[in-house]
């Protein structure tokens, strides 16, 4: 592979892009004795976010006074699913608007979380431009809070997502990414960021346990599933390190992986969430590994983290053709149906900042 080609991951025109900036405002004693009542903060905050977010061109808005965590995915109908510690956003970028309030009867949340999602084509042309709108609102709503100084935290997540087995089903066409790291793209479209920041760039690869691969690796009277994980586990180890990726974790417990940086977040696993952090200026961590020995899960997810050697002025490219190579290896040992089964295959890019 040339060098030039190196600096880029040819990935499927299929590919779908995701952008959604969550702004957090803590609900302090203070700010809430502003109003009369719990509802009537949550009423009164929501027309004030959803009428300056309009002004700035910001059309799919959502308040989060439930403390449950977002999740974003693409899909041609919009709906929100809600779980006991999750939001599923579902919705089109190019067509989807709206504005909601999600709350819990009764329920004092500790932050009031509004969530923008991107709207329109070319999500990641214009993600610099959709981050400058959101710091735009959140100045102009700011001194319109009846308190000053509530402590605000942005947090920006992109993702691209792909079925890594496109081509086994018909989709040959591919496009070449650079995939430049978020701050970069910003300064380069005069989108100021502070000094401080927080970056973490970082794939999630989905192995759904098809009847194919239940067949192969589990016989029927299986009751005990450590050993089978286990051997799963070496051959995505070997496969990773091969491609020199050492920050890599293997999630089979039925809980969603989120992947935090250990040095700054203390790291507590819930009944839905599991927790996997990676220290940035560690330069070889232990494999994480995380499962149920009594419980054969639906998919195995697999995390690569990017570290600091795969920063460049280029990209994230050459750490994507790594983990494409890597997936290519793994994946060889497994029976799968890939006219059928799709292996999602995901790049998250997360910035955060006090604001």
């Amino acid at each position: 592979m040339s060098i030039s080609r190196q600096k880029k991951v040819y990935l499927p025109t299929a590919t779908r892009k995701n952008q959604y900036i969550t702004v957090g405002f803590t609900l302090t004693d203070e700010l809430l004795g502003s109003y009369s009542d719990l509802n009537n903060c949550y009423e009164e905050f929501s027309k004030l976010v959803f009428k300056v977010a309009d002004k700035h061109e910001l059309f799919n808005v959502h308040i989060v006074a439930s403390d449950k965590l977002p999740m974003v995915r693409f899909h041609s109908e919009a709906y929100c699913l809600s779980t006991e510690e999750q939001l599923r956003f579902f919705y089109n970028p190019a067509h989807h608007e709206a504005n909601r309030l999600h709350t819990l009867p009764g329920y004092r949340a500790k932050k009031l979380k509004v969530v923008f999602l991107a709207t329109g084509t070319e999500l990641r042309t214009h993600s610099a431009e959709f981050h400058a709108k959101t710091q735009a609102f959140l100045a102009e709503i700011k001194p319109l809070l009846p308190v000053q100084d509530v402590p605000v935290k942005i947090r920006d997540h992109q993702h691209i997502s792909y079925d890594f087995f496109a081509k086994s089903k018909g989709l040959k066409e591919t496009y070449g990414y650079k995939l430049r790291a978020v701050d970069n793209r910003y300064k380069r479209r005069e989108c100021n960021l502070p000094e401080t920041v927080s970056a973490l760039n970082y794939v999630t690869v989905s192995l759904p346990m098809g009847r194919r691969i239940k067949k192969q690796l589990m016989s029927e009277n299986t009751t005990q599933f450590g050993d089978k994980y286990q051997s799963v586990a070496d051959s995505f180890i070997n496969a990773a390190h091969a491609n020199k990726l050492t920050r890599i974790a293997m999630v089979a417990n039925g809980k969603v992986p989120l992947v935090r940086n250990s040095k700054y977040e203390q790291l507590n696993s819930t009944e839905e969430f599991q927790m996997v952090g990676f220290d940035p200026n560690e330069e070889a961590p232990a494999p994480i590994c995380h499962w149920d020995d009594n419980k054969l899960a639906e998919a195995i997810r697999f995390v690569i983290v990017a570290s600091k050697a795969n920063e460049t002025d280029e990209g994230y490219g050459r750490f994507m053709n790594q983990v494409q190579d890597a997936i290519r290896q793994f994946t060889s040992h497994f029976d799968i149906d890939k006219e059928h089964i799709d292996v999602i295959v995901r790049f998250h890019q997360h910035l955060s900042y006090k604001a």
